[in-house]
């Protein structure tokens, strides 16, 4: 491929004939035991970093409740910030997965002051469905609690308008719940599950 050459692009991009890079050389783990040291400021929600499984009930009054498993993981890269990464599947009465369902793509920020960490949370989750909220938040001991503060969304995508999650971790599970306000109803019941440490 030939790069375009002109008076307003003179010069060729220094990139173009430089030699291959190597694989990306930062190690980010979901396991305490190795990879990078966690950041000082993520040290209230370090019982959160791992791989999570288990199952949930979900519905909304626009459709029929539903049961569904879930894998959420939860890692880190040594900087101050958490990688959330969400996928879900929907179960039968068997338990048996039917099909894909939700799946998310978010970073938890710590508020900081100086290099300390305030309490309070920002996050960024994003699904496939077109839907990004901005959520801002709070941690009380292993307690995280979450109200969006914006809501974006691509022409396509679901009216949802506002969303609140509550997350906790209780006798070594990770529980949480979430409320969402979309299609012309208020904040509503939405999803809840108790998923086990399965990795980290």
């Amino acid at each position: 491929m030939e790069w375009p050459v002109s008076d307003e692009n003179p010069l060729q991009p220094p990139w173009l004939n430089a030699p291959p890079v190597d694989p990306y050389p930062y190690e980010e783990s979901h396991d305490l035991r190795t990879g990078p040291k966690l950041h000082p400021a993520l040290d209230g929600l370090l019982p959160y970093v791992g791989v999570w499984r288990g199952r949930g009930r979900g519905g909304y009054p626009t459709i029929e409740d539903f049961d569904y498993g879930q894998e959420i993981r939860i890692s880190h890269d040594g900087r101050p910030f958490l990688c959330y990464e969400s996928r879900a599947w929907l179960l039968d009465e068997q338990s048996r997965p039917i099909r894909p369902a939700g799946r998310e793509m978010g970073w938890w920020r710590p508020v900081l002051a100086g290099d300390r960490a305030t309490g309070e949370w920002e996050a960024l989750m994003t699904t496939p469905t077109g839907v990004m909220e901005l959520h801002l938040g709070k941690r009380t001991g292993t307690q995280l609690e979450f109200a969006t503060d914006a809501v974006v969304r691509t022409p396509t995508a679901k009216e949802v308008t506002a969303g609140h999650r509550l997350f906790g971790i209780v006798e070594g599970a990770l529980l949480y719940a979430q409320e969402m306000a979309a299609v012309g109803h208020g904040l509503t019941p939405h999803l809840s599950a108790r998923l086990i440490r399965v990795g980290g």
